[in-house]
């Protein structure tokens, strides 16, 4: 899946607005005609009164259907919704937010027009799950969905569904930000005992980056050592290269040329921001990300089944991918894909940007040693405590906008023990050199566990998960 990078983000038309406009609106007459779920409509509904603000904010006149726009000057905004105060940016390669505290959340849920993980879902899928939410969804870091009352409608039914997700490989070591993902879907794999795909973008990266293919390939086998680290079960879990898996997987391809034949070079520029001057490859990679989404390209797995869901867990920036999959998905005869969204990983600098894979101080890597922990920790993270220990002790911190709280909501399993460091930070008890005592004393020993692990992975035991094969369900 993509991971932030260089974005060559091309101007938009009012044209290509209103079209979308007119296409979104006939979008959501016909779900109302068929009676879709109440989630699907209002999703819908939201997306088209963005739409209609964006419409606004480019022309200055109201959108009328049936009255195209006369001036038709390029405005660059990469096609989405933009954010009301305008300082938020967020795409599958750059998020950006003048905000200390991080991208506004609530917002990006109306521009992108899904579903909020409220307590009453959280309450649901503790139900169906018969066990505790993770913390993840517990404290809002898996914070939007689309159609998860679908997945679990099916699981009370006893209708099978699978994972999938994925990993962009662009460096040979993975930061702490990109194991969230992986930890969340091990723990709904584990809970609902259900097939996983993951899918390495290595094609996608040898696109957008100065990458050979063979570079690519074997940032792939890196990366998919420290997943397999992650516990995942061989029996359970295929793991597949694009470079490798396109060339061997007849189903896998033709799923791909149908996403491709049902979406125009207009509507991927107007969805990604393509250029003209951009590779035809990039122009039909979404194509490619999509294509896992549906069961029947892994006739190995589902035995030739079309009818199996697919839920997949990604970071909030993925989902333009798969808002395309799901426009095309009823198109080509398939369900769509249900989505579970995260928040970002923040750069140890502050919630400004996600953390970046090139820069080895905006990081804690998986390879890092406890005292590169510890020295990156102390030097770079940003902190929301006061510039002097009586300042602080007087007026608190704030744990909004410091990194060390944050990081802390993801790896600090412990409710009442983070409620205890948010009030003693909060009103100035705990020092801003003793939370980052607390955040090392916490990722060093995590970091050091997952190493050890990743050294009892062989080259063999990825082979096992990356040959295609049945796994450890009958369809």
């Amino acid at each position: 899946m993509a991971d932030p990078g260089s974005c060559n983000c091309g101007p938009v038309t009012p044209l290509e607005i209103y079209n979308q406009l007119t296409a979104q609106g006939d979008k959501v007459r016909a779900l109302k005609s068929e009676k879709a779920s109440k989630d699907e409509i209002d999703a819908a509904v939201k997306l088209l009164l963005a739409l209609k603000v964006e419409y606004k904010t480019a022309t200055g006149q109201e959108y009328k259907a049936g009255s195209p726009p006369t001036d038709n000057t390029p405005i660059a905004n990469n096609g989405l919704p933009p954010a009301d105060d305008g300082d938020d940016f967020v795409d599958p390669w750059t998020v950006q937010t003048g905000s200390a505290k991080g991208v506004d959340y609530d917002k990006l849920i109306v521009r992108f027009g899904s579903s909020k993980i409220d307590q009453e879902l959280i309450d649901r899928i503790e139900r169906v799950a018969g066990q505790k939410a993770h913390h993840f969804l517990r404290r809002g870091i898996f914070f939007s969905h689309r159609d998860m009352h679908q997945i679990l409608d099916a699981v009370e039914k006893g209708k099978p569904f699978y994972l999938y997700t994925g990993r962009g490989p662009s460096s040979e070591s993975m930061h702490v930000g990109h194991l969230i993902p992986f930890i969340f879907t091990k723990w709904l794999q584990e809970v609902f005992n259900v097939p996983l795909v993951i899918q390495m973008t290595d094609d996608e990266k040898y696109l957008w980056k100065d990458l050979t293919l063979e570079k690519a390939y074997q940032y792939t086998i890196e990366n998919a050592k420290d997943i397999v680290a992650c516990g995942f079960d061989v029996n359970k879990t295929f793991i597949f290269s694009d470079l490798e898996y396109m060339g061997q997987s007849p189903g896998f391809y033709k799923n791909v040329v149908r996403v491709q034949k049902h979406v125009t070079f207009n509507q991927v520029k107007g969805i990604f921001g393509f250029t003209d001057s951009d590779c035809i490859g990039k122009i039909s990679f979404p194509a490619i990300q999509a294509a896992p989404s549906f069961s029947s390209s892994f006739t190995e797995i589902f035995n030739g089944r079309k009818d199996i869901q697919c839920l997949i867990p990604c970071a909030i920036d993925q989902d333009p991918y798969f808002r395309m999959t799901r426009d095309v998905a009823p198109r080509i005869g398939y369900q769509k894909p249900a989505l579970m969204h995260s928040t970002f990983f923040p750069a140890l600098q502050g919630a400004q940007t996600k953390m970046s894979a090139s820069d080895s101080n905006s990081s804690i890597f998986l390879t890092d040693t406890p005292k590169q922990i510890k020295a990156k920790i102390n030097k770079h993270a940003f902190s929301g405590g006061k510039d002097t220990i009586e300042e602080h002790r007087k007026y608190g911190g704030n744990c909004e906008v410091d990194v060390c709280y944050m990081y802390l909501t993801f790896f600090l399993d412990d409710d009442e023990k983070l409620e205890k460091i948010r009030q003693d930070y909060t009103s100035g008890a705990l020092l801003t050199g003793e939370l980052k005592k607390i955040l090392i004393d916490t990722l060093q020993p995590m970091i050091a566990a997952h190493q050890e692990r990743r050294k009892q992975v062989t080259e063999e035991t990825v082979k096992q998960f990356m040959t295609p094969r049945k796994l450890a369900f009958d369809f």
